[in-house]
């Protein structure tokens, strides 16, 4: 029974060598948060045996001097060496007292981690991940994926969440897809605001971009097809195509964005960012949106279209999703992880009634819907008119932290082009010759500036460039930053 103490006395010996009594040299180990004291020196005890200075055989002081050493009362003893029983570590030996009933760990093993069996996914994963932000602290913080608290639209999240909160504990139907309600306003929305062509019936409701590019990947790759995605382009959606085993190619990218003469001649499925590429900030113009089209029609591919600025589009209204013009042949992937994050992570796409029919099929393996709480509270704040209140507000708040940037950095950087961004939290900074990427971080960093570097971004050769995320932080610090760059950049490299 659980809690019941083991008698440390048995009449059985016949298994253990008679021993010589041994005095260890043992303390009390730290404890740890929240360790009751007998865990605790059951916890040395154990520790004691497994690397070797209680062998195998040992007879332990009786159990007055062993508490004492230790500084626990005999109680507590006690219930340690009953718990060591229990986990097979000591045995009673009736008047002979308690011995150390398991070897020492080898020594090797403990020092050396066995090799782990990973799959050749894995290792690709692993390969073709980039560190996100963080680390060291600098005085100006510019690299991108920072949090923007100011974006965060609490009051009306939290009100939604109180509405909606008695609902889920009600049993209801369950859609693979996602609760028909936030769906119908999601259809809405991107059809209103995005020149989206959809239905409820060909939403569905993701944990994010990421995890919707892993399920795609998953569902059309593998080894010896090839895939195709910008370049430069977010890194996570290339790692996500190559953890398949497939080829990816990269297309590079221009002023005009996809440069759609350098697209493969067939592939399975290529990812763009039209809207606002990434990270260049660039629109894919209307030539190059019917020329991906074509492509894709010809080379019998799915478009993979991430409309992840278009919520922050600053200065008009951002360009229709190219879903749009050919339902058939694209999935808009989106996700509110800059507007609305971090009260959800909540994401969606859009695709042809085939597509979903297979990625619901296949989800229970990898993945389950987003929580219903989430969906049900962004129905209401998309289907309330709050979501758009919000955006207003934050892209007015956007927009002026870009504006003062972009003087500043004009002002401090003499020579060098600093272009405005018409969507997203960051600019893109290309680096005039013989300026490198390495040479600009570390100048910067000595001035106590940090910056994002474009090279992970890139899988063939691209123009040196920097990213400054801005979005985050206020005025006076933007201001701060662009002086100290402008000390650390002054003059050649």
């Amino acid at each position: 029974m659980a809690g019941t103490r083991v008698p440390l006395s048995s009449p059985d010996t016949a298994t253990l060598p008679d021993t010589e009594e041994v005095t260890p040299d043992l303390t009390l180990a730290p404890a740890r948060p929240g360790e009751t004291r007998h865990a605790l020196a059951a916890r040395t005890l154990r520790e004691a045996v497994l690397d070797g200075r209680l062998p195998e055989g040992t007879r332990l002081p009786g159990h007055r001097r062993l508490a004492q050493r230790l500084g626990v009362s005999r109680n507590t003893l006690v219930d340690a060496l009953t718990q060591l029983h229990a986990e097979g570590y000591v045995r009673p030996r009736g008047r002979s007292g308690t011995v150390i009933s398991v070897p020492a760990l080898p020594g090797p093993a403990r020092v050396n981690a066995p090799a782990l069996p990973l799959s050749a996914w894995a290792i690709r994963a692993l390969r073709g991940q980039v560190p996100e932000a963080g680390g060291d602290t600098f005085a100006v913080d510019f690299r991108v994926g920072q949090p923007v608290p100011e974006l965060y639209p609490e009051s009306a999240w939290t009100q939604a969440l109180a509405r909606r909160a008695a609902q889920v504990t009600h049993a209801h139907p369950h859609d693979p897809l996602g609760p028909l309600e936030t769906r119908r306003a999601l259809a809405a929305y991107l059809s209103a605001e995005r020149g989206a062509r959809v239905t409820p019936d060909m939403v569905m409701l993701t944990g994010g971009t990421q995890s919707a590019l892993d399920a795609l990947a998953r569902v059309f790759l593998e080894p010896g097809r090839l895939a195709a995605a910008e370049d430069p382009t977010y890194a996570g959606a290339r790692a996500a195509l190559a953890a398949t085993g497939a080829d990816v190619t990269g297309v590079p990218v221009d002023d005009g964005g996809l440069r759609t003469d350098a697209l493969p001649g067939r592939a399975t499925l290529v990812y763009v960012t039209p809207g606002c590429q990434y990270p260049t900030g660039v629109s894919l113009s209307a030539a190059r949106r019917q020329a991906l089209i074509a492509w894709a029609t010809a080379a019998d591919a799915f478009i993979l279209e991430d409309d992840y600025a278009a919520d922050l589009h600053l200065t008009s209204r951002p360009p229709p999703v190219l879903q749009g013009l050919a339902p058939d042949r694209v999935i808009l992937l989106g996700s509110f992880s800059k507007s609305l994050a971090p009260v959800t992570r909540s994401g969606f796409l859009v695709a042809p009634p085939d597509v979903l029919r297979v990625l619901t099929g296949t989800r229970p393996l990898t993945d389950r819907l987003p929580g219903r709480l989430d969906a049900l509270a962004l129905a209401d704040v998309l289907s309330s008119g709050a979501y758009a209140r919000h955006l207003r507000r934050a892209r007015g708040t956007v927009a002026h932290r870009q504006e003062t940037l972009v003087t500043e950095l004009r002002r401090a950087l003499t020579g060098w082009t600093v272009t405005p961004v018409a969507s997203g939290l960051h600019l893109y900074l290309p680096l005039p010759p013989p300026w490198t990427e390495e040479q600009v971080l570390d100048r910067a960093a000595a001035q106590g500036v940090a910056l994002s570097p474009v090279s992970p971004l890139a899988a063939g050769g691209h123009v040196p460039a920097v990213l400054l995320g801005f979005a985050g932080l206020p005025a006076e610090q933007l201001r701060d930053g662009a002086r100290r760059l402008g000390l650390a950049l002054r003059g050649a490299p």
